[in-house]
């Protein structure tokens, strides 16, 4: 569960509808047709914008804004390395259960080309295609959401321009003025909401969620095409440790450096 999205909307509702309430006017801000102007004048224009079915599909992956399994890096560096040196001991066949067990589908499907034996070359545009093909995917749920943020302040305009318009008709009534031009700012108010507060930063989780999960796949065809290359454990590692922030570049250098001596320490030892 990603807490950061839910704490992040919470918050924002809560603080605001806190506001709302020392203020005193709560009634003022719940009005059904500025939500109907508003929401259901959003929804529309996305749905005459983007296909059904990719409205349906988006709506499906964007419980990958709230729910996802974080990606760590380092782990996934950490087993390419391992099955690197398994790779150069057993040979390429002796990584079918490693395939097995992974859940990630891209990096089976890596492994699966090593293990038929597939040229690096193949091995490489093929992943790179699944990689593009996902990323366009990925791209368009992200531009659904940023229409409808741009979209709805647009709709709440249009409900603001109606209510003034409505409010125009009772100018002979002066205290008729204040009531409707709350009324008519109501919608304007959901409309900033919406696309403020759930519409472009859900686009952006989605594109940060995207830009992660693009990095480690490209990490993991590096990684691939360093063990069919028959590369060693340690020569993977340097090749994959680019892909990590600094900070975790040098524990992995640290942690190599202590290995290091345990390892001549022992070897000392032995020799005594």
């Amino acid at each position: 569960m990603d807490i950061t999205t839910i704490v992040g909307i919470g918050t924002g509702f809560f603080l605001i509808i806190f506001a709302i309430v020392r203020g005193g006017g709560v009634g003022t801000f719940i009005n059904p047709n500025a939500m109907m102007i508003t929401g259901g004048g959003t929804i529309a224009a996305v749905l005459i914008s983007y296909p059904l079915p990719e409205v349906i599909r988006v709506v499906k992956v964007v419980g990958k804004a709230f729910m996802h399994k974080p990606i760590i890096t380092l782990n996934t560096i950490n087993f390419l390395v391992a099955i690197a040196g398994k790779a150069r001991r057993e040979g390429f066949i002796s990584l079918e259960e490693d395939a097995k067990k992974t859940d990630n589908e891209f990096l089976k499907l890596g492994l699966q080309f090593a293990i038929a034996g597939t040229s690096p070359e193949v091995s490489r545009r093929i992943l790179e295609s699944e990689i593009e093909n996902l990323e366009d995917r990925h791209t368009r749920g992200e531009g659904l959401f940023r229409a409808a943020g741009k979209f709805a302040p647009a709709f709440g305009m249009l409900g603001t321009l109606i209510g003034l318009i409505q409010m125009l008709r009772t100018l002979d009534d002066p205290s008729t003025i204040g009531p409707g031009m709350s009324i008519a700012l109501v919608t304007t108010f959901y409309g900033v909401l919406l696309a403020n507060l759930i519409f472009i930063p859900i686009a952006g989780k989605l594109r940060a969620l995207s830009d992660e999960e693009m990095l480690e796949r490209r990490l993991i065809i590096e990684g691939i095409l360093a063990i069919q290359a028959g590369d060693t454990p340690m020569v993977v590692e340097d090749k994959l440790r680019s892909y990590l922030p600094p900070a975790t570049r040098e524990k992995i250098v640290r942690r190599r450096i202590v290995k290091e001596e345990t390892t001549k320490e022992e070897i000392t030892k032995e020799e005594a």
